[in-house]
């Protein structure tokens, strides 16, 4: 061909946006797939909701009335799939919450992130652990992160939003924001304020900040890659001074760069496995 008829600057831009229901879509992907992190399924009955919500002949909260009507059927079945109950109530609570404009840097709104997302399934919603704990992790052959003390939770969480108020991300690369992200993300994780639901609650905090902060967040990545973005956190906190094994935060950086960057970073759990635990 001729340089003439390889030449595309006649040809016009076309503009691309996404619709209504694309971005619905995405919505509720991110918010069914972060249940994976708990091992959660939807039920059948909730995913023709959803199905109805994104082609327009459902509002949200015709999806909420409907869903709450459901289980209190089968409650009086003595019928409850309690494990499908929470997939569900929890994925409607989170793409309400991501349809609201809102969002403050602060420890009581990390708080009513968690009271948002499950104030039907859980009676201590939106209330700190008043215990210490631990949890088996796979990755770690059974070991545990060092949660935070739940005496001095809200005296950590203070501690990283303050520090996080004094940054200008306006002045950052994109780099340099990945970084601050990755750091901020893993801090706020590891306090592990609540008894359940903390990395679904840090998930949905976090991508109201970057919204916030005016970053497009590509969602397909927490449909696809919640597990690994756990076992990431996990990573990045782990630390055995015995085994000389430190905290390693790379993995949750290549997870925020396909996040934020749309790179192509291979994200499998496997690699996040520490080998010298299993010797």
């Amino acid at each position: 061909m001729s340089e003439k008829e390889l030449d595309s600057s006649i040809n016009k831009y076309e503009e691309e946006y996404k619709s209504s229901n694309y971005v619905k879509q995405l919505q509720w992907d991110m918010a069914i797939g972060l249940q994976e992190v708990d091992n959660l399924k939807p039920s059948k009955y909730f995913e023709k909701l959803v199905t109805d919500n994104v082609e327009g002949n459902l509002t949200i909260e015709q999806v909420e009335k409907d869903l709450k009507e459901y289980y209190i059927e089968k409650e009086k079945q003595n019928d409850i799939n309690h494990n499908e109950m929470e997939c569900d109530l929890v994925s409607t609570r989170i793409v309400e919450l991501l349809q609201i404009d809102n969002f403050e840097l602060s420890v009581d709104y990390f708080k009513y992130v968690h009271k948002y997302l499950f104030q039907d399934v859980y009676e201590f919603a939106g209330e700190f652990r008043k215990i210490d704990f631990s949890k088996h992790e796979k990755i770690l052959n059974n070991d545990s992160v060092a949660y935070g003390d739940y005496k001095t939770l809200k005296e950590s969480l203070d501690y990283d939003m303050s520090l996080e108020k004094g940054k200008n991300y306006e002045e950052m690369s994109i780099v340099e924001v990945i970084n601050n992200i990755t750091n901020f993300s893993s801090n706020i994780w590891q306090v592990h304020p609540f008894r359940e639901g903390n990395t679904r609650t840090t998930a949905v905090f976090i991508e109201k900040y970057l919204i916030n902060l005016g970053y497009e967040v590509d969602n397909t990545l927490f449909k696809d890659k919640s597990v690994y973005f756990r076992n990431a956190l996990v990573r990045s906190n782990y630390f055995n001074n015995y085994l000389n094994i430190k905290e390693d935060n790379s993995y949750l950086i290549k997870f925020y760069e396909n996040l934020l960057l749309g790179k192509n970073n291979n994200l499998h759990s496997q690699d996040l496995i520490i080998k010298k635990l299993f010797d």
